[in-house]
């Protein structure tokens, strides 16, 4: 069942690339504020139409940072259910850097099993399903991905690199943040700091392009559960930031508690 749901996934996010880059291309973008103050673009609402349309042939309920807001008392007991992120950094987005994505999970009683995020600008796709591992490619949104997906490369592809590599947010840095990387120094050496967008982050732990992923800021279930998915098919843990409570979804509360990306050596 999960191969199948892959292939709809995959498709789903191509086809929301495909909506996303043809406003990506106007000369201007056109931002309205949610009520958390953070920017909603054609290019959000778009990608969100074009997944809900695949995803709501496989009768499993979605919760989408773009769509309507679900109750707990709707959504508890629910044992599937996907999480998606339509455009994730959208911040990136607007200042046209490239660092933005589509992410789609599937969730089971609380666990990512399947993760897949897409990078519209560059084709760059990663995707996870439990126990199968996780693999890397470039598709382009005109391509069509079907249940061959062993063909890819699995990662990580393990390039060798020196130094320690920690990897944070673009626009999110912050002073705690900047404390667990100079504390972390003191048994790594010096640390290269990366910063890029949205869940390319814990994308590039995943490829061991990075050690480690610390975010001591506000994120919500829509952003992380598909690298989530992808990040621990390709030997990383994600978890909280005490480095021992696991990292769960579905909650009451869907903003996320701060939380570690780690790739064990």
């Amino acid at each position: 069942m999960l191969n199948n749901l892959l292939v709809l996934a995959v498709n789903a996010s191509l086809n929301a690339g495909k909506a996303i880059l043809e406003v990506y291309k106007n000369e201007k973008i056109e931002a309205e504020l949610k009520d958390d103050n953070s920017p909603l673009t054609l290019a959000d609402k778009n990608a969100h139409l074009e997944i809900i349309k695949i995803l709501e042939n496989t009768n499993i309920p979605v919760l989408s940072e773009e769509g309507r807001h679900i109750s707990f008392e709707e959504r508890k007991n629910w044992e599937y259910l996907w999480i998606v992120d339509p455009l994730d950094g959208t911040k990136e987005f607007i200042n046209r850097n490239g660092d933005f994505t589509v992410n789609i999970a599937l969730i089971k009683n609380q666990e990512p099993v399947l993760g897949v995020v897409y990078v519209p600008v560059s084709g760059q796709i990663y995707f996870s399903v439990k126990g199968e591992g996780a693999y890397a490619t470039i598709l382009h949104y005109t391509e069509m991905f079907n249940s061959d997906y062993k063909k890819y490369t699995k990662i990580p592809n393990r390039a060798k690199r020196e130094g320690y590599v920690a990897v944070a947010s673009r626009s999110h840095m912050n002073s705690e943040t900047k404390d667990y990387i100079s504390n972390l120094e003191k048994s790594k050496g010096k640390i290269e700091l990366q910063s890029r967008g949205s869940s390319l982050k814990i994308c590039m732990v995943a490829e061991d392009e990075a050690d480690i992923y610390p975010r001591f800021g506000p994120t919500m279930e829509w952003d992380t559960a598909a690298g989530h998915a992808i990040a621990i098919e390709a030997g990383c843990t994600f978890i909280q930031a005490d480095e021992t409570t696991p990292f769960i979804y579905n909650k009451e509360n869907l903003l996320n508690p701060y939380f570690i990306v780690k790739r064990e050596i």
